[in-house]
């Protein structure tokens, strides 16, 4: 944002501000909090904090002193990131129109060296490869208005967690454990329904969706989902007729687990043999957004050999795009039966909502730009991002066109 923008949206920015920031400590730690938020908005190519400080001040000779205060409330103070998450998740809630998605994704931070917390050579979605790289685990709150994250936490690769000397040199607090990310995403998950955040549809991509426990953990929290899966997950085909297979003998234990009467499939065999219809589920500023899917009843297979029962009876949902040679993307979803297609497709593209604002939070307010190497200061600069980009959502979304100040990000879909 231009300074003349902010000027334009000062009062709502500092009401913003005071919500944010009441009873966070002494008046100097709420002040450089203010001010570290002003920095992510105001426009500049670099949002760490030297180059945010010389914008916050209009004399040279004052940006040391703003260094000083802004490395000291990002880096060393003791503030509660949750707490801010927590006044973000809910004002986003409450406040964002046609909020109906909580969706969950990780996100890469590219890294040279190997000192910067949580830093190692893994897989990263956002970079598309295995490279030297942090990954944060994050939760949104999406609909077709708008977004904004409320929840992130850096991911820690064994080579981290087995290494404790190595933690406690970047701050990592001695609880803190190898964790996979699909229950780093729970754990979010529990904090934000924790707060009082309104439990709503559960959306992920196949490397949460194929996790059995993932989506077993969304039920048990009572979210439904509509999540991605891969084409190698294994199916009993629709139709299947379930019954406890009768005792073969006088000796050992009475079956007690259903088998069907048909040998399960994997989704990609599955998939072709549906029957595929036309769906448009947004208008966006290229046209309609459309393609051709189809949704059948099933029931997972996972673990069958092993004796697992068969899964709940849920929805599956293929996309296969006109001019494919075979179907291009999978979805399980946990929504009702009397759920109609076209709401089920609406649903699971909704989560296009993250990497819009994974781009806006790097692209905007520098999420990305955070030079330390410690845990609080990660954690702190990535709640303050979230509470920045939280306010351009708002803005944004509440604005009636004629009004609207804020230009979405630079080639955002």
């Amino acid at each position: 944002m231009t300074p003349q923008q902010l000027r334009k949206l000062r009062r709502e920015l500092d009401e913003f501000a005071d919500y944010l920031t009441d009873d966070m400590g002494r008046p100097e730690r709420r002040r450089a909090m203010e001010q570290y938020l002003l920095g992510l908005l105001l426009d500049g190519e670099r949002k760490s904090i030297e180059p945010m400080a010389a914008r916050l001040v209009d004399d040279p000779s004052e940006v040391e002193g703003m260094r000083q205060r802004l490395q000291q409330c990002v880096t060393v103070s003791p503030w509660a990131e949750d707490e801010m998450f927590r006044r973000v998740a809910l004002k986003v809630d409450s406040e964002l129109p046609g909020v109906e998605a909580m969706v969950f994704d990780d996100t890469g931070f590219a890294k040279k060296g190997q000192y910067s917390v949580g830093v190692a050579r893994q897989y990263s979605g956002t970079l598309g490869r295995r490279d030297n790289c942090q990954v944060a685990v994050s939760l949104h709150l999406a609909g077709e208005a708008g977004s904004g994250c409320i929840g992130m936490r850096l991911y820690l690769p064994r080579s981290w967690t087995d290494d404790r000397a190595r933690c406690a040199a970047a701050g990592v607090p001695d609880d803190v454990e190898l964790l996979p990310r699909w229950q780093i995403a729970l754990s979010l998950l529990d904090k934000a329904l924790a707060w009082g955040v309104r439990r709503h549809p559960a959306l992920a991509d196949s490397g949460y969706g194929d996790v059995t426990e993932f989506r077993e953990g969304l039920r048990e929290r009572g979210l439904q989902y509509v999540v991605g899966i891969s084409s190698t997950l294994v199916m009993w085909p629709p139709g299947t007729t379930f019954t406890v297979p009768k005792k073969k003998s006088s000796t050992g234990p009475k079956p007690t687990v259903p088998r069907g009467d048909r040998e399960p499939i994997s989704v990609k065999e599955l998939a072709p043999t549906l029957s595929y219809r036309k769906i448009t589920w947004r208008e966006g500023t290229r046209g309609p957004q459309s393609s051709r899917f189809a949704a059948v009843r099933v029931r997972t297979a996972h673990r069958h050999k092993q004796g697992y029962p068969p899964g709940e009876e849920e929805w599956l949902l293929c996309e296969w795009p006109e001019g494919e040679p075979a179907p291009t993307k999978y979805y399980l979803s946990s929504l009702p039966r009397t759920a109609s297609l076209k709401h089920l497709v609406r649903l699971a593209k909704l989560r296009w909502r993250i990497e819009r604002d994974y781009q806006e939070m790097k692209g905007e307010v520098g999420l990305d730009h955070f030079e330390g190497r410690m845990w609080r200061g990660f954690h702190h600069h990535a709640a303050l991002c979230a509470a920045a980009h939280a306010f351009l959502a708002l803005q944004r979304a509440l604005s009636p066109p004629e009004e609207d100040l804020l230009d979405t990000a630079a080639g955002a879909a």
